[in-house]
């Protein structure tokens, strides 16, 4: 099942079905009048959902309308909670060395995880706004879950049952604020503006076997201004999503609505490329003693859609975002 959020005037937006082709789409409304009442109920309107979803598919469903990505928010413009993970050891590493830092106590035997801003979630098309080329303006291509209700203490075979929804991310980020923000030991805040999401949010069968092991087994393609930036997998996460979900959850519980986010996509192939800007630069800077690509600039576009194997399109839809200044900022 394929979920989208219509933009119409209201925090949470309009909940619509979409198909599998993306062609059409149907109102789902009369069941759930947005996505984050549909996750608070989810036991209740899972059936008449997927029911309607089959009758999409079918033909028989009243009121069927083409879709149309560009009218899509967030599928949750705002959720109650963003929990973001760094669960690609490659990544890690390379930040490390992005950073000046040493590694991370425990990294690659326990999961290392951010919360950041939940209520303002931008939709696939909508220009990103920033305050200045100064910052370091950087992209982050991700998968993420959407979980129900999860208990305090729940192991990572509990947690799996939790999950409703898979997720395409871009988590902005600010590189050189974050850069300070790394050294006071206090967290990220400035360093991560709003967070966007590919169109469509969906249920693990919709990818089949791509999705096994409680990961995303899809090569996320990055591109700036057309040019491609990567292709890295998402199935080489070190810590699973069900394991991410278990370490969010050790000490209190989650609401239904909740996205927790893989990091940012990294293989350990450098021909995979890269889903960051700054993960290409430390990479030159290993290679050639120096970084020799520029962070993004206003007018520039990012591109990212998840692809199967075969390159087919994505089951997500694709992100397509221009960076803008902040006080010349559409927000779609």
């Amino acid at each position: 099942m394929k979920l989208a959020t219509y933009q119409n005037g209201s925090l949470d937006g309009r909940l619509v079905i979409v198909s599998r082709d993306h062609a059409r789409a149907v109102d789902a409304g009369a069941i759930a009048p947005d996505l984050a009442s549909a996750l608070r109920r989810w036991a209740e309107v899972e059936a008449p959902l997927r029911g309607l979803a089959g009758r999409l598919e079918t033909g028989a469903a009243p009121g069927v309308f083409a879709f149309d990505p560009a009218r899509c928010a967030a599928p949750l413009p705002r959720a109650p909670q963003w929990l973001d993970g760094s669960a690609f050891l490659n990544h890690g590493h390379l930040m490390d060395v992005a950073f000046s830092k040493p590694p991370i106590p425990d990294f690659e035997t326990i999961p290392v995880m951010y919360q950041g801003a939940s209520d303002d979630f931008l939709g696939p098309h909508a220009d990103v706004p920033f305050v200045s080329e100064a910052d370091g303006i950087d992209c982050e291509g991700e998968f993420g879950v959407i979980v129900d209700d999860v208990p305090i203490g729940v192991s990572a075979e509990q947690a799996e049952q939790r999950i409703r929804l898979l997720v395409q991310i871009n988590d902005w980020s600010l590189r050189a604020v974050g850069a300070r923000e790394v050294r006071t030991g206090f967290g990220f805040l400035q360093a991560k503006p709003s967070t966007s999401f590919a169109p469509i949010a969906l249920t693990p069968d919709e990818i089949g076997a791509a999705w096994h092991g409680g990961r995303v087994d899809m090569a996320l393609h990055v591109q700036r201004n057309g040019e491609r930036i990567g292709a890295a997998s998402g199935g080489e996460m070190a810590f699973s999503f069900s394991q991410l979900i278990a370490h969010a959850a050790r000490t209190r519980r989650l609401s239904a609505g909740t996205i927790i986010g893989s990091g940012t996509v990294s293989n350990a192939d450098r021909a995979a490329g890269s889903s960051c800007l700054a993960e290409r630069r430390a990479i030159e800077m290993i290679e050639f003693g120096e970084a020799r690509t520029a962070f993004l600039r206003f007018g520039e576009h990012v591109t990212m859609e998840a692809r199967f194997a075969d390159g087919s399109p994505g089951p997500f839809g694709r992100i397509h975002q221009q960076v803008v200044r902040a006080s010349s900022a559409t927000r779609d």
